[in-house]
């Protein structure tokens, strides 16, 4: 995202202006074709000139109330039980609103990133999803995109009837959850879509929360000190300046870092294919990365192909000091032609120079696509590159202006305007972002839930998406990021009235957004049936692990939530995904059967297992369910410190 600085500016600008109000003035959220939350008082509040009297009517009520000194009103009606269409009429003395099309029901806000900012339009099956979406009893309202460093009064958007005219543009997951609660319980649903794709957990955070908790999670940030919006944005010009000036001056280019002789033992190490993440996420620039690869005497002075699949966004690429090759933005595919006598018998040497401008950086696709071919044979290139920072926005202390630069600023704009309006619970889809620093999620995702649930004045259902499968397949049992923030979102269960979606069956290896949201809409709406609606025969998770005993060289598991039994969905019966560990705390892949209602795990080749861990790994192989269909739910018994874990 590439938010413009003057735009930025002038939204903090009008947060701090004085408001001078000519008429008499409703926020967004309220619109016509709105759903209001049933069996709540219903709140109406908006603006005027100070002093100035106000007549609401809705549902054959009228309230009169008069502006305070600051132009704020507001007024409260009876609950209603769901039903409508209403009109709500609003008088002043310079000018009169009046809504329609109000439907009173239930409201669920819906928020995260972009696999909840992803639209129906773009998902499995669109056109045939659009053309039925003749629903005129579900209603979304799209919040704007907005940031802003201090809490905001208002926000843009406006509430729209679902039909196949309009529903390309809602959030899928939204319009499929809404559309499971609307078809089994016959009443209005209205969704509230406040997403912005690639964010983190801490900006939807209020400020009073998050700087709240121990330091070290604002420790980020602490090179960001944003008093006035105005002259850090100034500063950040003058870093800007700074930091585009050594870009056109790399060390890296002046030092001859691709030459075969310069000393790289002082680099660090990275798995490639890999996007940047932990403390280079957020980081944009030059990073310099070097592969070291022993050829046989065959290949010495023979032309050859570099593939390096795809990278994030553009590279410079050196063999053995000579360049090969050179391509500018990241949607293309990384393929180079290496003349005769570049090659040599024994080391040879891979240098590329990575700038990422915006974004997400680095290495990306399949391990399989890095490779090194001579005469038809292919040399592997995925594994540990060494790699060093040569020029990055943090070094000058320049931030792109965008959401994650600092907390609370998704929060301010997109999520305290409409905290006085009522809704019966959120859905969440996020967490991608925060994989990196999996184990502060463990702090940060509960502590955002219970921050809003405190900014409505009540504990209201709050359930999620637990993190799809993604990346490529492990060929052996490793740590792994998306495994810790799976983790992370099942201890969130802890708290009351929560619940999430298991997704590690439908995710797509090589696509960070799985264009199936309908399945994800569904189960994150068997959780609100079963939970808030009172059909306590809807099953609303998969196997989730109870209990572990320890038989000779097996461990046997036992599950909650098995529905009529465990399915196993592969004909021979066996079950994909485990691994366990002896003392020495080594993991292998297991094998696993059903025996009866539990599940037994083992390998030939360790007599005293001590640990067992279920779809730990990026991408982990499901075959697991229960009779309702839904996928056991990701767990370990160790306790062993996570790689994201740094204390």
């Amino acid at each position: 995202m590439k938010s413009s600085l003057k735009t930025l500016l002038a939204i903090c600008l009008c947060f701090t202006m004085s408001t001078v109000y000519a008429d008499v003035k409703l926020p967004h959220i309220f619109s016509d074709n709105m759903v209001i939350q049933q069996n709540m008082p219903v709140k109406v509040w908006g603006w005027a000139d100070k002093n100035e009297g106000v007549e609401v009517s809705f549902n054959n009520q009228v309230k009169k109330v008069k502006a305070d000194k600051n132009g704020l009103w507001s007024v409260q009606f009876a609950a209603l039980a769901y039903g409508g269409p209403y009109t709500l009429d609003v008088k002043g003395k310079k000018n009169a609103i009046s809504l329609k099309n109000i439907l009173v029901g239930e409201v669920w806000l819906c928020s995260g990133q972009s696999n909840m900012e992803w639209t129906v339009v773009n998902s499995m099956n669109a056109q045939q999803e659009i053309a039925a979406a003749n629903y005129p009893n579900i209603r979304a309202f799209n919040v704007k995109k907005d940031m802003s460093i201090e809490p905001k009064q208002d926000l843009d958007g406006g509430w729209e009837v679902c039909s196949p005219e309009t529903v390309g543009n809602f959030s899928a997951v939204g319009y499929f959850f809404a559309r499971k609660l609307n078809a089994e319980l016959g009443i209005p649903i209205g969704i509230i879509n406040s997403s912005w794709g690639g964010t983190d957990v801490e900006t939807w955070t209020s400020g009073d929360s998050f700087f709240n908790l121990p330091e070290k999670f604002a420790a980020r940030y602490n090179n960001l000190q944003i008093g006035n919006m105005e002259e850090f944005i100034k500063e950040n010009e003058k870093n800007k300046q700074a930091y585009r000036e050594a870009q056109a001056n790399d060390p890296g280019m002046n030092e001859q870092w691709y030459n075969p002789s310069f000393n790289t033992s002082s680099w660090g190490k990275m798995a490639v294919p890999k996007l940047w993440d932990g403390d280079l996420a957020s980081v944009d620039g030059t990073l310099w990365f070097k592969y070291t690869i022993n050829l046989p005497e065959s290949v010495k002075g023979k032309g050859a192909k570099l593939n390096l699949s795809s990278i994030d966004d553009d590279d410079v690429t050196w063999m053995n000091g000579t360049k090969v090759g050179e391509t500018k933005g990241h949607l293309f595919g990384r393929s180079y032609q290496i003349p005769e006598n570049v090659l040599s018998a024994g080391t040879n040497t891979i240098v590329v120079k990575v700038t990422d401008n915006a974004g997400n950086g680095g290495f990306w696709g399949k391990p399989e696509d890095m490779y090194l071919e001579v005469d038809g044979k292919q040399y592997p290139l995925a594994g540990d590159w060494q790699y060093k920072e040569s020029v990055t926005n943090r070094q000058y202390k320049y931030v792109d202006i965008s959401p994650n630069m600092y907390p609370t600023l998704l929060y301010n704009a997109m999520i305290a305007p409409i905290i006085q309006f009522p809704i019966k619970g959120a859905i969440w889809y996020q967490g991608e972002n925060n994989a990196g620093a999996a184990y502060n999620y463990r702090t940060l995702f509960p502590n955002m839930i219970n921050n809003w649930r405190n900014k409505w004045g009540y504990e209201f259902p709050f359930y999620w998406v637990q993190l799809a499968n993604y990346m490529a397949k492990d060929d052996v049992p490793k740590d792994s990021e998306w495994a810790e923030l799976r983790d992370a979102q099942t201890m969130t269960l802890s708290l009351p009235k929560t619940g999430q979606a298991v997704i590690t069956d439908i995710g797509e290896a090589f696509d960070i957004h799985p264009r199936n949201k309908q399945d994800v809409g569904l189960r994150l709406a068997l959780n609100a049936l079963n939970k808030d609606y009172g059909k306590a025969d809807v099953v609303y998770s998969g196997p989730t692990a109870k209990g572990v005993d320890i038989s000779g060289n097996k461990m046997v598991i036992t599950y909650d939530n098995v529905d009529k039994g465990l399915v196993v969905k592969n004909k021979y019966g066996y079950i994909e995904g485990f691994a366990i560990a002896g003392a020495d705390m080594k993991f292998e892949w297991a094998k696993a059967y059903l025996y009866g209602d539990r599940v037994v795990v083992y390998s030939d080749n360790i007599e005293n297992p001590v640990a067992v861990r279920y779809s730990w790994s990026n991408n982990p192989d499901v075959n697991l369910f229960n009779a309702a269909g839904l996928p056991a739910v990701p767990f370990r018994t160790d306790e062993l410190k996570g790689i994201t874990q740094k204390d």
